[in-house]
């Protein structure tokens, strides 16, 4: 992560991040014809308690507005990754407070969240405290994005010879170029026919732009969070052009163009960051 190489927990650095992601699935879980329904959303928001209060129902407020209706339109596009497909094996990279095991029927499959050990005992211990079961064979697996995860997520029975599903959701842009470019690598040797991935990506931006967006929107006063160490701002290929080129069938949409098809408009307060950018699944024949 372009993040100091330390751990963190939910109330700070890239967790701080996935709390406000949770933030805006809750407000469009309660938005009218949601696209999405995330119950758990805004219970992570409440036992987080962040630093700096954040919304988990709609505001007067232009950045949580559009961050609501483009987390609803990225959310469900990768359900639909996830559930479009029976591949036995899912792998949901930086899961933060992804609930996909618990609000999606993925029964007879196996699931596996890869991220920060704290992170992930926060959600386990939120949705204890709800009662809450996954619809699936759950594995969390703590391990850092930066360290041999590959080795952990084959040690909680991840198997290579059997089709998979692999999301990077709101990942990208907090990797550096190598890492990013590494990832990409690893996960294409654990793939076989039949197995796809899901990814979100900026084609005609890039880190410094959302860094400078970020910034602009007054992020760090809002958040807490200081955008200049979070945001990898190195150029780096494109993971999409990469994919095609190891064999893999890709279908890129714009967000802007898939809200329309969903029904929705996306407001931008940060220009076309969010119209513009790529949610692309790849299937591997």
């Amino acid at each position: 992560m372009a993040a100091p190489e330390q751990d963190w927990d939910i109330v700070s650095s890239v967790g701080l991040t996935a709390l406000g992601v949770a933030a805006g699935r809750a407000i469009a879980t309660v938005s009218p014809d949601p696209l999405i329904e995330d119950r758990f959303a805004a219970e992570f928001v409440r036992a987080a308690n962040p630093p700096r209060p954040m919304p988990v129902e709609p505001v007067d407020d232009p950045l949580w507005t559009a961050m609501a209706e483009y987390l609803a339109v990225r959310s469900r596009f990768f359900d639909e990754v996830v559930t479009g497909t029976d591949a036995p094996q899912v792998v949901i990279l930086a899961a933060g407070l992804d609930a996909r095991a618990f609000r999606l029927d993925l029964s007879g499959r196996d699931v596996f969240e890869v991220d920060q050990p704290r992170v992930l005992e926060f959600k386990q211990d939120v949705l204890e405290g709800l009662g809450a079961a996954p619809r699936c064979r759950r594995h969390p697996i703590g391990a850092d994005l930066r360290e041999d995860w590959p080795a952990a997520l084959e040690n909680a029975g991840f198997d290579r010879t059997r089709p998979s599903v692999w999301i990077a959701e709101g990942l990208l842009p907090y990797l550096p170029a190598r890492a990013e470019e590494l990832l990409f690598d690893l996960v294409h040797a654990r793939c076989v026919a039949g197995s796809r991935i899901g990814i979100e990506h900026m084609p005609d931006l890039g880190g410094a732009e959302l860094r400078d967006a970020l910034q602009a929107a007054d992020a760090e006063q809002r958040f807490g969070l200081d955008m200049n160490d979070l945001v990898s701002t190195e150029p780096r290929r494109n993971p999409v052009d990469w994919l095609a080129g190891q064999g893999w069938k890709t279908t890129v949409n714009r967000s802007g163009e898939l809200a329309a098809r969903y029904g929705k408009q996306l407001s931008d307060p940060f220009g076309d960051l969010m119209t513009k950018t790529e949610l692309v699944s790849a299937d591997l024949p």
